[in-house]
């Protein structure tokens, strides 16, 4: 059956839950405050850089409304999807200004029985403190739903309509079954629970794999002092059923909008409710660690060389996105510039976000791989796009001044490079 739904806030989630669901034949009304976005989105221009999503917007166009009026698409949507920004403070908890507006703007201008469904990851007992806030303002019918998202920035498309599972945290039968509907034609496994579980399945998920990760970096590190070789320790472990080989490439750490600020965030729920969590306080400072050891790397191997320039291969914090929010490689140059070296950075899509992240202090934005390497000292690949490991490298190593290649992705191999004649170190190779 097809729904009337509203979707707000635009940003990654918003829009592609918005586009999504369109996709799946309902009809939606994305909302935003930016009138800009809004007016370049009702001519078709997607604002973010996500594989799929401009196409299917395109071709789903006559399901899809864009607006900055909220009370107009509230009062027409049986369903609400809130998807706004929650994002981490200094000291790692979340940000609910955004989340806190939207609900209390919805309270007030509610006019029968809808479905508030929260899509942002939030603190759990959000939905508790949602249904007595709009309880203050409306005294109608309406029912709180939380329906977190697992969506990976490159392949968010495929993630919502191809999901390994589908949460539903819900307290009635008459939005369960609403909901249901809404997913109806996605063939995967629907979790139906609680709010509270569902909004703990958000944060334990991400948590997990953000421990997943640490944990092979930290092995990594110890298979640089012991002479063994990550890559296959990888391959061994992974196999085994129980552990399975997924996020278990060891490399500069984990960033994005996700893992670190869901870890700092159940930190911080645990500081909360006075639970001292130890395990995800080390995956945490095992992550920042990890980037500071690849900085290090990077500036031993300059000292050793009496060099002064670096190649930076990558920006964003993963391939396939424009995304540079906490990556690493931001950190990374940063800490280049500190020190006075002379940086050149290229990648594929995420070059003017990070314009608006670094200071202009010593770097060069190339639009090249092969403008970027020419004259460095040190080449550091921190993004594993795939066309790094497709260029000619031969061409690469004519290019530097020195060929010190530090790969922070083992996304390339080391005997293959030595015998192009780079000195090469990845993580925890041997």
């Amino acid at each position: 059956m097809q729904r009337k739904i509203s979707v707000i806030g635009t940003g990654y989630v918003g829009l592609t839950t918005g586009v999504c669901l369109a996709y799946l034949g309902h009809k939606v009304i994305c909302v935003d405050k930016d009138k800009n976005k809004i007016q370049r989105l009702q001519k078709g221009i997607v604002p973010i850089y996500e594989p799929g999503l401009d196409e299917i917007l395109k071709k789903h166009r006559k399901n899809l409304e864009f607006t900055t009026n909220t009370k107009d698409a509230v009062q027409k949507s049986e369903v609400i999807f809130i998807a706004v920004g929650t994002p981490s403070q200094k000291d790692g908890d979340i940000d609910m200004t955004y989340f806190r507006q939207a609900i209390r703007e919805i309270a007030k201008i509610l006019d029968s029985y809808k479905i508030i469904v929260n899509k942002s990851t939030v603190p759990v007992g959000t939905g508790e403190w949602t249904k007595k806030e709009i309880k203050k303002h409306y005294k109608g019918g309406f029912s709180i739903v939380s329906n977190p998202e697992f969506l990976r920035e490159g392949s968010a498309i495929k993630d919502f309509l191809e999901p390994d599972r589908i949460v539903i945290g819900v307290e009635d039968e008459k939005a369960k079954e609403i909901m249901l509907d809404i997913f109806s034609s996605i063939k995967a496994p629907k979790i139906i629970t609680d709010i509270k579980s569902a909004e703990m399945i958000k944060y334990a998920a991400n948590a997990f794999l953000a421990t997943k990760i640490s944990f092979i970096n930290e092995i990594a590190n110890l298979c640089e002092k012991a002479g063994a070789d990550v890559k296959k320790v990888a391959e061994g472990i992974g196999l085994d059923k129980r552990i399975g080989p997924k996020f278990l490439n060891a490399g500069i750490g984990y960033g994005g909008s996700c893992f670190p600020k869901d870890v700092d965030g159940l930190n911080k729920i645990a500081e909360q409710k006075k639970y001292n969590f130890h395990l995800l306080k080390a995956v945490s400072l095992v992550n920042k660690n990890q980037q500071k050891k690849f900085l290090h790397k990077i500036k031993n191997t300059l000292k050793k060389i009496d060099g002064k320039t670096v190649c930076i291969w990558g920006l964003a914090f993963k391939p396939n996105t424009d995304d540079v929010r906490k990556s690493p490689a931001i950190e990374i140059i940063k800490g280049l510039q500190r020190s006075d070296y002379k940086i050149q950075v290229y990648d594929p899509v995420a070059t003017e976000n990070a314009k608006k992240e670094l200071p202009k202090k010593n770097i060069k934005f190339c639009k090249t791989s092969f403008e970027a390497a020419k004259n460095a000292d040190v080449l550091a690949l921190v993004t594993e796009w795939p066309e790094f490991s497709e260029l000619n490298m031969k061409k690469v190593k004519k290019l530097m001044r020195h060929s010190y290649f530090l790969d922070g992705r083992n996304q390339l191999e080391p005997e293959e490079m030595k015998k192009l004649g780079f000195y090469y170190e990845g993580i925890g190779r041997k």
